[in-house]
Order: structure tokens, then C-alpha cells, then sequence
């Protein structure tokens, strides 16, 4: 698959996760969920973007027009990743969670519309179609092996976590009713 096409089903995906959330109210049960799968397929789908692709359009870019637009790219993905750690920092209360979701589908959605228009043409006359093909293949194992080191260390630390938090907070709880 070319880097283009694995791109744009990138967006697709995050746009379809923004579209379902939007429909949600405040305080849907859904959004939580929502939420994390968008922040995770933003941070894997940024990475690839700014380790495989941006460099090497960086690198080609003769004018500085062009140079521009990819530093452009690069700091609207500066934008989503701060958005994504707000959302993280707290879901409550839930109207301010919703628009903060909201927030983040916008500045998503126009980077996506400028980069699909303005940063693949670049790529189109920057790069031969063997070089897009290969990148997209370079970038799709790279996203695979970021996903799945995602899911697995999120399943080692979150236990560890959760019973750390417990027991001191048990023990606060003893040493206070003991007073």
C-alpha cells in the first residue's frame, strides 16, 4: 500500500471515532472509550507521520514554500497532541470533556483537509511512486509494531497502578479511622 493511501485510511478511521463521539451528549458512556481509541490512532498515526514521511519531504523540498507547509503540518500535529493530553488530564465534567473532544475533531479535521490537499501533492511531486509505495509499507509495519507495543504495555502497567493506588489509599483510610 502506498504511504498515501494508508494515510488517507488513517483518516478515514479517525474520523469515523470523531463522528460517533460528536453524536454523543455529555456524559454518554461511550465518549470515554471513544476518546482513547482517538488519542491512540492520533498518537501512532502522528508518529509515523513526523518519523517517515515529514522528514523525507522535508528533506526534498526545494522551496521554501514548500518547507513551510511541512513545518505547518508538523505544528498542527504539536496542536492534537496537546489537545489529547488535556483530554487525558481529566474527563469531568463531562460537558467540558465533550467540547474538548469537540476541539480536538476540528483541529483535526482541517489538518487532515490541508494535508490531504496541499501536503500530498507535495509528496506526489517530490517522491517517484516505487519511493511512496515503499514508504507506505515501511510506515504500515512501523504502525503496527507501535499499536501493539501500545496494547501491551498498557496491560502490564495499568494492574501494577491501580493496586499501588489502592493500598495507600487503604492505608489512609486505616490510619485515620484508628486516630
Amino acid at each position: 500500500m502506498d504511504v498515501l493511501s494508508l494515510l488517507k485510511e488513517d483518516h478515514r478511521t479517525v474520523a469515523a471515532l470523531l463522528d460517533e463521539a460528536q453524536e454523543c451528549e455529555p456524559g454518554d458512556r461511550r465518549l470515554d472509550g471513544l476518546a482513547t481509541k482517538i488519542e491512540k490512532a492520533l498518537t501512532v498515526h502522528a508518529a509515523i507521520e513526523e518519523k517517515f514521511f515529514y522528514p523525507m519531504l522535508r528533506e526534498r523540498s526545494e522551496e521554501s514554500e514548500d518547507s513551510v507547509d511541512v513545518f505547518e503540518a508538523y505544528t498542527e500535529h504539536e496542536l492534537v497532541k496537546r489537545l489529547i493530553a488535556l483530554l487525558k488530564s481529566g474527563r469531568q465534567p463531562a460537558e467540558k470533556f465533550k467540547a474538548e473532544l469537540q476541539v480536538l475533531g476540528e483541529n483535526v479535521k482541517h489538518h487532515v483537509k490541508e494535508e490531504e490537499s496541499t501536503i500530498f501533492g507535495l509528496a506526489r511531486q517530490l517522491l517517484a511512486r516505487e519511493e511512496l509505495e515503499e514508504l507506505g509499507e515501511e510506515m504500515a509495519a512501523a504502525k503496527r509494531q507501535m499499536t501493539a507495543a501500545s496494547r501491551n504495555g498498557a496491560r502490564r502497567k495499568t494492574p501494577a497502578r491501580k493496586t499501588a493506588r489502592s493500598r495507600k489509599t487503604t492505608g489512609a483510610r486505616t490510619r485515620r479511622k484508628t486516630r
